[in-house]
């Protein structure tokens, strides 16, 4: 079971460099597998939409909340640790524009010597998207294009460069350098719903279920795997990642979840200050039996 860690977005410490800089190097030392980074372009504080994973509808992070751009955030944190995973979690795709996104992942995994996996959404804030210039109602077809159009650009295309016509990107003898470390960046799909588990099946390298468990998410992981084999991909190779509380997650939690199906545990960091952070982050990898 491969363990990354979410420092506490809430109390807006992924902004401050040196506190950045200890946790994840602490993260590393502890034998934790990755350092997952949340993204909000922008929050927009008069929004209608509904949040779908809060019984009020309203996320949880205040509004002026310092939400880092996730990218650059994840190279602040390669450039200080050697071996820890850079992730997202959940980059909010259809707010960027393929071809711009696809150089920033492929130089991030370049530079920090390939050790990045994305997972990726629609975005459940309309106003958020509308105002990076986006159609909320198409985001899905625009997602599913983007993921196409950026494995086009990491491809080795030959002399002829890489050709791509879609319904919101096109282009043709198009170069795109450097490529990825890895062959190609892992995309993995976030979300609850059909779609995500259409995504994830067709194009996805895994799935990260959220706001669910028990007996639900032991279902919708079996249901999963089965959408993958149907695809003729194989579900061995299909990762499922899910979320915990820091504080909460024992040996036990592990051993039962691994036994669903899951391969991955987001740690959820709640402690603020740095000395107890770590201190949580040392606890837990004791818990769980890390190698440090």
């Amino acid at each position: 079971m491969k363990i990354a860690v979410m420092p506490p977005a809430r109390e807006g410490v992924t902004s401050d460099p040196e506190w950045v800089r200890f946790y994840a190097q602490h993260a590393e030392r502890c034998g934790f597998e990755a350092f997952v980074a949340i993204e909000h372009p922008l929050v927009v504080s008069s929004y209608t939409s509904r949040y779908p994973y809060n019984d009020s509808g309203r996320m949880p992070l205040p509004d002026d909340t310092p939400i880092p751009d996730p990218l650059d955030l994840l190279s602040f944190v390669a450039g200080s640790t050697t071996t820890l995973g850079l992730c997202t979690g959940v980059l909010v795709l259809p707010a960027h524009h393929p071809v711009t996104l696809a150089k920033r992942l492929a130089t991030l995994d370049v530079l920090s010597g390939g050790r990045l996996r994305l997972c990726v959404g629609l975005g459940w804030m309309r106003e958020e998207l509308e105002a990076c210039g986006t159609d909320f109602a198409s985001r899905g077809r625009r997602a599913d294009e983007m993921i196409d159009a950026m494995r086009a650009l990491w491809d080795e295309a030959g002399p002829d460069g890489a050709r791509f016509q879609g319904e919101f990107v096109a282009f043709a003898h198009a170069h795109s350098y450097p490529k990825p470390a890895q062959q190609a960046v892992p995309i993995h799909i976030g979300g609850t719903s059909r779609a995500s588990m259409r995504r994830a099946a067709t194009r996805g390298d895994g799935w990260q279920p959220l706001g669910i468990g028990g007996d639900e998410l032991r279902g919708a992981i079996a249901e999963m795997r089965n959408q993958v084999e149907a695809e003729g991909r194989d579900p061995a190779a299909f990762e499922i990642t899910i979320s915990g509380v820091a504080p909460k997650i024992t040996r036990e939690t592990v051993d039962k979840v691994a036994a669903m199906g899951v391969d991955r545990m987001i740690a959820s960091a709640v402690a603020p200050g740095l000395d107890d952070a770590c201190e949580e982050l040392s606890a837990l990898a004791e818990r769980v039996g890390l190698s440090a």
